[in-house]
């Protein structure tokens, strides 16, 4: 029974630590980019898009699918680095827990 409350104990407080992380992650920025950084995008640690920054050479009408195509891999760019740290974060808070491969937390 003693390991019972203190497993108990430990899910309260990794719970506590994964609200603080939540918190922390609307203050989170990722920047990502594509065509050698003429199309960034900013997305906070939750995933909402903060910024879009296009090179006003990419502004012509005739190359707007070139344009298109290089928010769709900023934004991707900007995804991957937000999981990464959200992925990093996580081991962080549970290095000491055995949970099962593959759980997605905190989503």
């Amino acid at each position: 029974m003693k390991n019972i409350g203190q497993m108990m104990k430990q899910a309260q407080q990794v719970q506590a630590k994964m609200n603080e992380m939540q918190m922390a992650l609307t203050h989170v920025e990722m920047t990502g980019a594509s065509g050698g950084g003429m199309v960034c995008v900013t997305l906070s640690g939750k995933g909402d898009c903060r910024k879009v920054s296009i090179d006003k050479d990419l502004m012509n009408p005739a190359e707007g699918e070139v344009l298109e195509d290089l928010i769709v891999a900023a934004f991707a760019d900007a995804k991957g680095k937000v999981e990464a740290y959200v992925q990093e974060e996580m081991a962080k808070l549970t290095g000491g827990l055995n949970l099962p491969a593959g759980l997605k937390l905190p989503f």
